[in-house]
Protein backbone atom coordinates (compact mmCIF):
# COMPACT_ATOMS: atom_id res chain seq x y z
CA UNK A 1 0.00 0.00 0.00
CA UNK A 2 2.85 2.51 1.19
CA UNK A 3 4.73 1.21 -2.79
CA UNK A 4 1.01 2.62 -4.49
CA UNK A 5 0.61 5.64 -2.55
CA UNK A 6 4.69 6.74 -3.46
CA UNK A 7 4.10 5.38 -6.76
CA UNK A 8 0.98 7.69 -7.05
CA UNK A 9 3.10 10.69 -5.04
CA UNK A 10 5.61 10.83 -7.43
CA UNK A 11 3.56 10.69 -10.56
CA UNK A 12 1.80 13.70 -9.65
CA UNK A 13 4.90 14.95 -8.55
CA UNK A 14 6.11 14.01 -12.57
CA UNK A 15 2.92 15.69 -13.93
CA UNK A 16 3.18 19.18 -11.96
CA UNK A 17 6.83 20.00 -13.46
CA UNK A 18 5.66 19.08 -16.19
CA UNK A 19 2.26 21.14 -15.95
CA UNK A 20 4.68 23.42 -14.56
CA UNK A 21 7.17 23.87 -17.45
CA UNK A 22 4.06 23.78 -19.98
CA UNK A 23 2.71 26.51 -18.65
CA UNK A 24 6.13 28.81 -19.16
CA UNK A 25 6.63 31.51 -22.15
CA UNK A 26 8.38 30.72 -24.74
CA UNK A 27 11.85 32.22 -25.35
CA UNK A 28 12.81 33.46 -29.20
CA UNK A 29 16.64 34.56 -28.69
CA UNK A 30 17.38 36.48 -31.95
CA UNK A 31 21.35 37.38 -32.23
CA UNK A 32 22.52 40.14 -35.29
CA UNK A 33 26.43 39.78 -35.85
CA UNK A 34 28.44 42.98 -36.22
CA UNK A 35 25.18 45.05 -35.55
CA UNK A 36 25.81 48.74 -34.61
CA UNK A 37 23.00 51.53 -33.61
CA UNK A 38 22.04 51.92 -37.21
CA UNK A 39 18.67 50.53 -36.22
CA UNK A 40 15.66 52.95 -36.93
CA UNK A 41 14.11 52.63 -33.35
CA UNK A 42 17.60 53.58 -32.03
CA UNK A 43 17.78 56.99 -33.94
CA UNK A 44 21.32 57.11 -34.82
CA UNK A 45 21.32 56.73 -38.84
CA UNK A 46 18.80 59.33 -40.35
CA UNK A 47 17.98 56.96 -43.54
CA UNK A 48 18.28 53.38 -42.10
CA UNK A 49 14.96 51.13 -42.82
CA UNK A 50 14.46 48.14 -40.18
CA UNK A 51 10.62 47.94 -40.13
CA UNK A 52 10.71 44.88 -38.77
CA UNK A 53 12.96 45.55 -35.44
CA UNK A 54 10.61 48.68 -35.21
CA UNK A 55 7.88 47.34 -34.67
CA UNK A 56 9.13 44.80 -32.43
CA UNK A 57 10.29 47.58 -30.15
CA UNK A 58 7.31 49.29 -30.52
CA UNK A 59 5.51 46.51 -28.54
CA UNK A 60 8.28 45.83 -26.18
CA UNK A 61 11.08 47.64 -24.45
CA UNK A 62 13.75 48.97 -25.86
CA UNK A 63 17.17 49.47 -23.81
CA UNK A 64 18.23 52.05 -25.62
CA UNK A 65 21.89 52.89 -23.40
CA UNK A 66 22.67 49.31 -24.10
CA UNK A 67 26.38 48.35 -24.47
CA UNK A 68 28.07 44.87 -25.14
CA UNK A 69 30.84 43.36 -22.71
CA UNK A 70 33.46 43.30 -25.55
CA UNK A 71 34.32 44.34 -29.01
CA UNK A 72 34.89 41.73 -30.61
CA UNK A 73 32.16 38.01 -31.05
CA UNK A 74 34.39 35.44 -28.68
CA UNK A 75 34.20 37.32 -25.60
CA UNK A 76 30.89 38.66 -26.03
CA UNK A 77 29.05 35.54 -26.53
CA UNK A 78 30.85 33.98 -24.03
CA UNK A 79 30.20 36.65 -22.12
CA UNK A 80 26.49 36.59 -22.73
CA UNK A 81 25.59 33.17 -22.58
CA UNK A 82 27.98 32.30 -19.46
CA UNK A 83 26.68 35.30 -17.26
CA UNK A 84 30.48 36.39 -16.72
CA UNK A 85 32.58 39.29 -17.68
CA UNK A 86 35.63 38.75 -19.89
CA UNK A 87 37.32 40.26 -16.99
CA UNK A 88 36.48 37.27 -14.95
CA UNK A 89 37.00 35.03 -17.45
CA UNK A 90 40.09 35.67 -19.17
CA UNK A 91 38.57 35.34 -22.37
CA UNK A 92 39.76 38.47 -24.29
CA UNK A 93 40.34 36.96 -27.99
CA UNK A 94 38.58 35.06 -30.96
CA UNK A 95 40.47 32.02 -29.34
CA UNK A 96 39.65 30.17 -26.55
CA UNK A 97 36.24 28.05 -27.07
CA UNK A 98 35.54 28.05 -23.12
CA UNK A 99 34.77 24.77 -22.73
CA UNK A 100 38.61 24.00 -23.34
CA UNK A 101 39.31 26.26 -20.07
CA UNK A 102 39.28 23.95 -17.34
CA UNK A 103 38.02 26.36 -14.73
CA UNK A 104 34.90 27.15 -17.20
CA UNK A 105 34.60 23.80 -18.84
CA UNK A 106 31.06 23.09 -16.54
CA UNK A 107 29.43 26.31 -16.17
CA UNK A 108 25.89 25.67 -16.78
CA UNK A 109 25.32 28.28 -20.20
CA UNK A 110 21.84 30.32 -20.58
CA UNK A 111 20.05 27.61 -22.81
CA UNK A 112 21.21 24.51 -20.82
CA UNK A 113 19.82 26.46 -17.86
CA UNK A 114 16.31 26.47 -19.72
CA UNK A 115 16.90 23.05 -20.99
CA UNK A 116 17.24 22.02 -16.92
CA UNK A 117 13.88 23.72 -16.05
CA UNK A 118 11.41 21.76 -18.68
CA UNK A 119 12.36 23.72 -22.06
CA UNK A 120 13.12 22.13 -25.53
CA UNK A 121 16.29 23.97 -26.83
CA UNK A 122 17.09 25.03 -30.17
CA UNK A 123 19.81 26.39 -32.27
CA UNK A 124 20.11 28.00 -35.36
CA UNK A 125 23.28 30.33 -37.27
CA UNK A 126 25.55 32.27 -35.35
CA UNK A 127 24.83 31.81 -31.10
CA UNK A 128 28.33 31.05 -30.27
CA UNK A 129 31.26 32.40 -31.80
CA UNK A 130 32.99 29.04 -33.11
CA UNK A 131 30.24 26.27 -33.04
CA UNK A 132 27.43 25.81 -35.41
CA UNK A 133 26.94 22.02 -33.83
CA UNK A 134 27.30 20.30 -30.62
CA UNK A 135 31.25 19.47 -29.83
CA UNK A 136 31.64 15.56 -29.75
CA UNK A 137 34.17 15.60 -26.48
CA UNK A 138 30.94 17.19 -24.45
CA UNK A 139 28.67 15.35 -22.33
CA UNK A 140 25.96 18.22 -22.15
CA UNK A 141 24.81 19.26 -24.83
CA UNK A 142 24.95 23.42 -25.75
CA UNK A 143 21.21 23.08 -27.32
CA UNK A 144 19.16 19.63 -28.00
CA UNK A 145 18.42 20.78 -31.54
CA UNK A 146 20.77 21.91 -33.76
CA UNK A 147 19.40 24.06 -37.08
CA UNK A 148 20.74 25.50 -39.68
CA UNK A 149 24.65 26.77 -39.85
CA UNK A 150 24.35 30.18 -41.28
CA UNK A 151 26.96 31.99 -42.29
CA UNK A 152 27.53 33.87 -45.88
CA UNK A 153 26.01 31.34 -47.87
CA UNK A 154 26.58 32.13 -51.88
CA UNK A 155 30.05 34.15 -52.09
CA UNK A 156 30.96 36.00 -55.59
CA UNK A 157 33.84 33.96 -57.88
CA UNK A 158 36.47 36.84 -56.85
CA UNK A 159 36.09 40.07 -54.70
CA UNK A 160 33.88 42.30 -55.48
CA UNK A 161 36.33 45.16 -53.87
CA UNK A 162 40.47 46.25 -54.92
CA UNK A 163 42.84 44.24 -52.58
CA UNK A 164 42.84 45.13 -49.00
CA UNK A 165 45.61 45.94 -46.29
CA UNK A 166 46.80 43.60 -43.81
CA UNK A 167 46.83 40.13 -45.74
CA UNK A 168 43.91 41.20 -48.43
CA UNK A 169 41.66 38.91 -45.78
CA UNK A 170 38.69 36.65 -47.61
CA UNK A 171 35.93 38.57 -45.38
CA UNK A 172 36.86 42.37 -46.19
CA UNK A 173 34.59 42.29 -49.47
CA UNK A 174 31.24 43.99 -49.96
CA UNK A 175 28.71 44.63 -52.48
CA UNK A 176 25.90 43.22 -54.83
CA UNK A 177 25.86 39.78 -54.93
CA UNK A 178 24.19 37.78 -55.45
CA UNK A 179 23.83 39.43 -58.81
CA UNK A 180 19.67 37.56 -59.59
CA UNK A 181 18.43 39.95 -56.67
CA UNK A 182 17.34 36.24 -55.47
CA UNK A 183 18.28 36.18 -51.30
CA UNK A 184 17.49 32.47 -50.86
CA UNK A 185 20.96 31.03 -51.49
CA UNK A 186 22.08 33.48 -48.41
CA UNK A 187 23.28 32.12 -45.09
CA UNK A 188 20.80 34.19 -42.97
CA UNK A 189 17.92 33.20 -45.32
CA UNK A 190 18.25 29.54 -44.24
CA UNK A 191 18.83 30.23 -40.74
CA UNK A 192 15.42 32.39 -40.23
CA UNK A 193 13.44 29.76 -43.11
CA UNK A 194 15.03 26.83 -40.21
CA UNK A 195 13.61 29.11 -37.46
CA UNK A 196 10.26 28.97 -38.73
CA UNK A 197 10.12 25.38 -39.57
CA UNK A 198 10.90 24.92 -35.82
CA UNK A 199 8.32 27.39 -34.91
CA UNK A 200 5.65 25.59 -36.87
CA UNK A 201 6.86 22.11 -36.04
CA UNK A 202 7.48 22.20 -31.98
CA UNK A 203 4.94 20.27 -30.16
CA UNK A 204 2.43 21.60 -27.54
CA UNK A 205 2.46 21.17 -24.20
CA UNK A 206 6.68 22.09 -23.39
CA UNK A 207 7.97 25.40 -24.38
CA UNK A 208 10.82 26.34 -26.71
CA UNK A 209 13.79 28.28 -26.43
CA UNK A 210 14.58 29.36 -30.37
CA UNK A 211 17.61 30.57 -30.77
CA UNK A 212 18.14 32.59 -34.63
CA UNK A 213 21.91 34.03 -35.15
CA UNK A 214 22.48 36.19 -38.56
CA UNK A 215 25.44 36.64 -39.69
CA UNK A 216 25.42 40.13 -41.47
CA UNK A 217 26.01 42.42 -41.51
CA UNK A 218 29.48 41.16 -40.91
CA UNK A 219 31.89 41.49 -43.58
CA UNK A 220 31.61 40.35 -46.22
CA UNK A 221 28.31 42.71 -46.97
CA UNK A 222 26.77 41.19 -49.53
CA UNK A 223 23.09 41.94 -50.09
CA UNK A 224 20.81 41.61 -53.02
CA UNK A 225 20.10 45.05 -55.36
CA UNK A 226 16.91 45.46 -54.14
CA UNK A 227 17.93 46.07 -50.27
CA UNK A 228 21.35 48.58 -52.08
CA UNK A 229 18.17 50.10 -53.77
CA UNK A 230 16.29 51.81 -50.38
CA UNK A 231 20.02 53.71 -50.09
CA UNK A 232 20.94 56.63 -52.29
CA UNK A 233 24.43 55.94 -53.73
CA UNK A 234 25.44 59.40 -52.76
CA UNK A 235 27.44 61.18 -49.40
CA UNK A 236 24.29 61.35 -47.81
CA UNK A 237 24.50 57.85 -46.37
CA UNK A 238 27.54 58.62 -44.69
CA UNK A 239 28.01 59.01 -41.07
CA UNK A 240 29.34 62.40 -39.43
CA UNK A 241 33.19 61.93 -39.92
CA UNK A 242 35.24 64.93 -38.91
CA UNK A 243 39.08 65.62 -39.27
CA UNK A 244 41.49 64.84 -36.19
CA UNK A 245 39.18 62.95 -34.54
CA UNK A 246 41.66 61.18 -32.99
CA UNK A 247 43.96 64.27 -31.89
CA UNK A 248 43.01 64.67 -28.56
CA UNK A 249 42.79 60.78 -27.90
CA UNK A 250 45.85 58.67 -26.65
CA UNK A 251 48.16 56.62 -28.65
CA UNK A 252 46.73 53.76 -26.41
CA UNK A 253 43.43 53.84 -27.97
CA UNK A 254 45.41 52.56 -31.06
CA UNK A 255 46.99 49.55 -28.91
CA UNK A 256 43.82 47.17 -29.28
CA UNK A 257 43.31 47.36 -33.01
CA UNK A 258 46.95 48.04 -33.83
CA UNK A 259 47.28 45.79 -37.14
CA UNK A 260 43.65 44.36 -38.13
CA UNK A 261 42.40 43.59 -41.68
CA UNK A 262 39.70 45.71 -41.71
CA UNK A 263 40.96 48.69 -43.39
CA UNK A 264 41.55 52.11 -42.44
CA UNK A 265 39.44 54.90 -43.41
CA UNK A 266 42.27 56.47 -45.65
CA UNK A 267 42.36 53.12 -47.27
CA UNK A 268 38.36 53.60 -48.24
CA UNK A 269 39.01 57.38 -49.36
CA UNK A 270 41.82 56.02 -51.41
CA UNK A 271 40.31 53.03 -53.24
CA UNK A 272 36.51 55.50 -53.32
CA UNK A 273 34.83 52.63 -51.40
CA UNK A 274 33.00 54.80 -48.24
CA UNK A 275 30.33 55.15 -50.03
CA UNK A 276 30.35 51.62 -50.95
CA UNK A 277 30.75 50.33 -47.82
CA UNK A 278 28.08 52.34 -45.68
CA UNK A 279 25.78 51.20 -48.01
CA UNK A 280 26.46 47.69 -47.97
CA UNK A 281 26.43 47.69 -44.39
CA UNK A 282 22.91 49.26 -44.77
CA UNK A 283 21.45 47.19 -46.92
CA UNK A 284 22.91 44.12 -44.91
CA UNK A 285 21.15 45.67 -42.18
CA UNK A 286 17.95 45.81 -44.20
CA UNK A 287 17.95 42.28 -45.49
CA UNK A 288 18.59 40.97 -41.89
CA UNK A 289 15.51 43.16 -41.00
CA UNK A 290 13.38 41.23 -43.33
CA UNK A 291 14.65 37.75 -41.94
CA UNK A 292 13.62 38.95 -38.37
CA UNK A 293 10.00 39.49 -40.21
CA UNK A 294 10.18 36.26 -41.37
CA UNK A 295 10.34 34.88 -38.22
CA UNK A 296 7.90 37.40 -36.41
CA UNK A 297 4.91 36.51 -38.43
CA UNK A 298 5.48 33.03 -38.16
CA UNK A 299 5.80 33.47 -34.12
CA UNK A 300 2.12 35.07 -34.63
CA UNK A 301 0.78 32.79 -37.87
CA UNK A 302 1.57 30.10 -35.05
CA UNK A 303 -0.52 31.56 -32.01
CA UNK A 304 2.16 31.86 -29.87
CA UNK A 305 3.36 35.57 -29.88
CA UNK A 306 1.22 36.51 -26.73
CA UNK A 307 2.98 33.68 -24.80
CA UNK A 308 6.70 33.91 -25.93
CA UNK A 309 9.47 36.36 -25.10
CA UNK A 310 11.45 37.61 -27.88
CA UNK A 311 14.97 39.40 -27.52
CA UNK A 312 16.49 40.65 -29.91
CA UNK A 313 20.48 41.52 -29.75
CA UNK A 314 23.65 42.73 -31.18
CA UNK A 315 26.83 40.92 -30.28
CA UNK A 316 28.52 44.41 -30.25
CA UNK A 317 28.90 47.31 -32.72
CA UNK A 318 31.17 48.45 -35.91
CA UNK A 319 32.84 51.62 -37.32
CA UNK A 320 32.42 52.53 -40.73
CA UNK A 321 35.19 55.32 -40.99
CA UNK A 322 34.36 57.00 -37.34
CA UNK A 323 37.50 57.00 -35.50
CA UNK A 324 39.56 57.10 -38.86
CA UNK A 325 38.76 53.26 -38.94
CA UNK A 326 36.38 50.72 -40.22
CA UNK A 327 35.24 47.33 -37.54
CA UNK A 328 35.32 47.02 -34.30
CA UNK A 329 37.40 46.63 -31.47
CA UNK A 330 36.89 50.42 -29.80
CA UNK A 331 35.94 51.52 -26.52
CA UNK A 332 33.38 54.32 -27.97
CA UNK A 333 29.97 54.24 -28.77
CA UNK A 334 30.28 52.67 -32.47
CA UNK A 335 31.33 49.81 -31.59
CA UNK A 336 29.81 48.98 -28.05
CA UNK A 337 26.44 50.56 -28.62
CA UNK A 338 23.69 47.69 -30.10
CA UNK A 339 20.00 46.56 -30.37
CA UNK A 340 18.98 45.13 -27.17
CA UNK A 341 14.83 44.64 -27.34
CA UNK A 342 12.74 42.51 -25.44
CA UNK A 343 8.98 41.93 -25.90
CA UNK A 344 6.30 39.53 -24.89
CA UNK A 345 4.90 38.69 -21.43
CA UNK A 346 5.80 40.86 -18.88
CA UNK A 347 7.67 43.55 -20.35
CA UNK A 348 5.71 47.02 -21.06
CA UNK A 349 4.69 47.80 -24.36
CA UNK A 350 6.22 51.08 -26.20
CA UNK A 351 9.18 51.90 -23.66
CA UNK A 352 12.59 53.23 -24.66
CA UNK A 353 14.52 53.31 -21.47
CA UNK A 354 17.71 55.45 -21.36
CA UNK A 355 19.18 53.37 -18.14
CA UNK A 356 22.57 51.75 -18.64
CA UNK A 357 22.48 48.13 -19.85
CA UNK A 358 24.72 45.11 -20.51
CA UNK A 359 24.47 42.10 -22.68
CA UNK A 360 25.48 40.66 -19.41
CA UNK A 361 22.03 41.15 -18.13
CA UNK A 362 19.93 39.36 -20.90
CA UNK A 363 21.09 35.96 -18.55
CA UNK A 364 19.51 36.98 -14.87
CA UNK A 365 16.39 38.84 -16.95
CA UNK A 366 15.02 36.08 -18.77
CA UNK A 367 15.67 33.57 -15.77
CA UNK A 368 13.95 36.50 -13.91
CA UNK A 369 11.05 37.14 -16.87
CA UNK A 370 10.40 32.99 -16.65
CA UNK A 371 10.21 32.77 -13.00
CA UNK A 372 13.46 29.86 -12.82
CA UNK A 373 15.44 29.29 -10.32
CA UNK A 374 18.61 31.41 -10.03
CA UNK A 375 22.27 30.89 -10.80
CA UNK A 376 24.83 32.02 -8.34
CA UNK A 377 27.97 32.74 -11.31
CA UNK A 378 25.84 35.41 -12.91
CA UNK A 379 27.45 38.90 -12.71
CA UNK A 380 24.84 40.50 -14.59
CA UNK A 381 21.53 42.35 -13.15
CA UNK A 382 17.98 41.57 -14.46
CA UNK A 383 16.11 44.32 -16.71
CA UNK A 384 13.22 43.70 -15.23
CA UNK A 385 12.50 46.59 -13.50
CA UNK A 386 13.09 48.40 -16.45
CA UNK A 387 10.90 46.15 -19.12
CA UNK A 388 8.10 47.20 -16.51
CA UNK A 389 8.85 50.49 -15.99
CA UNK A 390 11.30 52.24 -18.38
CA UNK A 391 12.54 54.68 -15.53
CA UNK A 392 12.70 52.27 -12.59
CA UNK A 393 16.50 53.22 -11.04
CA UNK A 394 19.53 51.23 -11.74
CA UNK A 395 22.75 52.37 -10.46
CA UNK A 396 25.34 50.29 -11.95
CA UNK A 397 26.55 52.17 -15.26
CA UNK A 398 27.83 49.46 -18.21
CA UNK A 399 30.95 48.28 -18.83
CA UNK A 400 32.95 47.07 -21.86
CA UNK A 401 36.56 45.42 -21.91
CA UNK A 402 38.89 45.24 -24.73
CA UNK A 403 41.86 43.04 -23.34
CA UNK A 404 42.66 43.19 -20.03
CA UNK A 405 42.96 46.65 -18.28
CA UNK A 406 41.56 48.88 -21.14
CA UNK A 407 37.72 49.30 -20.31
CA UNK A 408 34.28 51.91 -21.18
CA UNK A 409 32.05 52.94 -18.04
CA UNK A 410 29.15 54.49 -19.70
CA UNK A 411 26.01 55.52 -17.50
CA UNK A 412 23.49 57.92 -18.57
CA UNK A 413 25.40 60.72 -19.49
CA UNK A 414 29.35 60.24 -19.69
CA UNK A 415 31.17 57.37 -20.97
CA UNK A 416 35.05 56.95 -19.45
CA UNK A 417 37.75 55.05 -21.35
CA UNK A 418 40.27 53.75 -19.30
CA UNK A 419 43.43 52.09 -21.00
CA UNK A 420 45.77 49.57 -20.03
CA UNK A 421 48.31 52.41 -19.67
CA UNK A 422 46.42 54.12 -17.08
CA UNK A 423 45.29 56.86 -20.26
CA UNK A 424 41.94 58.21 -20.20
CA UNK A 425 38.92 60.01 -21.94
CA UNK A 426 35.60 61.14 -20.79
CA UNK A 427 32.63 62.18 -23.02
CA UNK A 428 29.49 63.89 -22.67
CA UNK A 429 27.27 61.36 -24.57
CA UNK A 430 24.52 63.76 -23.66
CA UNK A 431 25.48 66.83 -25.34
CA UNK A 432 28.28 64.88 -27.76
CA UNK A 433 26.37 61.63 -28.91
CA UNK A 434 29.11 61.26 -31.32
CA UNK A 435 32.45 61.17 -28.97
CA UNK A 436 33.87 63.92 -30.45
CA UNK A 437 35.48 65.87 -27.80
CA UNK A 438 37.63 64.54 -24.69
CA UNK A 439 36.92 66.49 -21.81
CA UNK A 440 38.72 63.81 -18.81
CA UNK A 441 41.53 66.70 -18.22
CA UNK A 442 38.06 69.22 -17.83
CA UNK A 443 36.02 67.18 -15.50
CA UNK A 444 38.15 65.38 -13.32
CA UNK A 445 36.08 64.79 -10.05
CA UNK A 446 33.31 62.73 -13.04
CA UNK A 447 36.31 61.07 -13.72
CA UNK A 448 37.17 59.64 -10.29
CA UNK A 449 33.91 58.77 -10.09
CA UNK A 450 33.10 56.80 -13.07
CA UNK A 451 36.66 55.26 -12.29
CA UNK A 452 35.48 54.00 -9.39
CA UNK A 453 33.38 51.29 -11.50
CA UNK A 454 36.52 49.57 -13.22
CA UNK A 455 36.02 45.89 -12.38
CA UNK A 456 38.00 44.57 -9.34
CA UNK A 457 38.41 41.40 -11.12
CA UNK A 458 40.58 41.93 -14.16
CA UNK A 459 41.81 38.59 -15.30
CA UNK A 460 44.68 38.82 -18.62
CA UNK A 461 44.26 36.06 -21.26
CA UNK A 462 43.56 32.60 -20.53
CA UNK A 463 46.25 29.48 -21.90
CA UNK A 464 45.37 29.22 -25.54
CA UNK A 465 44.24 32.76 -26.32
CA UNK A 466 44.49 33.70 -29.75
CA UNK A 467 43.72 36.69 -32.10
CA UNK A 468 43.33 39.75 -31.37
CA UNK A 469 45.05 40.05 -27.93
CA UNK A 470 46.76 42.78 -26.50
CA UNK A 471 48.96 42.11 -23.16
CA UNK A 472 50.95 44.58 -21.34
CA UNK A 473 54.69 43.63 -19.88
CA UNK A 474 57.00 45.89 -18.62
CA UNK A 475 54.82 49.08 -19.78
CA UNK A 476 55.61 47.04 -23.42
CA UNK A 477 52.26 46.69 -25.58
CA UNK A 478 52.41 43.42 -27.42
CA UNK A 479 49.95 42.62 -29.81
CA UNK A 480 49.36 39.28 -31.16
CA UNK A 481 53.01 38.75 -29.74
CA UNK A 482 54.65 41.50 -31.03
CA UNK A 483 55.95 44.35 -29.04
CA UNK A 484 54.83 47.32 -29.96
CA UNK A 485 57.40 50.32 -30.30
CA UNK A 486 57.07 53.82 -28.90
CA UNK A 487 58.05 55.02 -31.88
CA UNK A 488 56.80 52.56 -34.27
CA UNK A 489 53.87 54.22 -36.94
CA UNK A 490 50.50 53.57 -36.14
CA UNK A 491 49.81 51.04 -39.68
CA UNK A 492 48.12 52.75 -41.85
CA UNK A 493 47.02 55.64 -40.54
CA UNK A 494 47.84 59.02 -42.05
CA UNK A 495 49.93 60.82 -41.72
CA UNK A 496 51.80 57.73 -39.76
CA UNK A 497 53.74 59.87 -36.87
CA UNK A 498 54.28 59.30 -32.87
CA UNK A 499 51.60 60.31 -31.16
Amino acid sequence: MIRVALSLSLAFFCTALVSSAAEKPNILFIAIDDQNDWIGCMDSHPLVKTPNIDRLADRGTLMANAHCQAPLCNPSRTSLMVGLRPSTTGIHGLRPWFRDVPQWADLVSLPQHFQANGYETYSNGKIYHSIRSQPANEPNPEFQNWGSRGGVGSKPPQKLIPETPFGNHALMDWGVWPDDNDDSTKGDYDVASHAVRMIEEHPEGKPFFLAAGFFLPHVPCYATQKWFDLYPDDASVLPPMPEGDRDDTPRSSWWIHWSLPEPRKQWLDENDQQINLVRSYLASTSFVDSQVGRILDALDKAGKTDNTIVVLWGDHGFHLGEKAITGKNTLWRRSTRIPLIFAGPGVTAGQRSSKPAELLDIYPTLVDLCDLPSIDHLEGLSLKPQLQDADAPRERPAITSHNQGNFSIVSEKWRYIHYVDGAEELYDIVNDPHEWTNVASQKKSVVASMRKWLPKIDNGPVAGSGARVLTYYDKTPVWEGQPIGEDDPIPQDSPQKKR
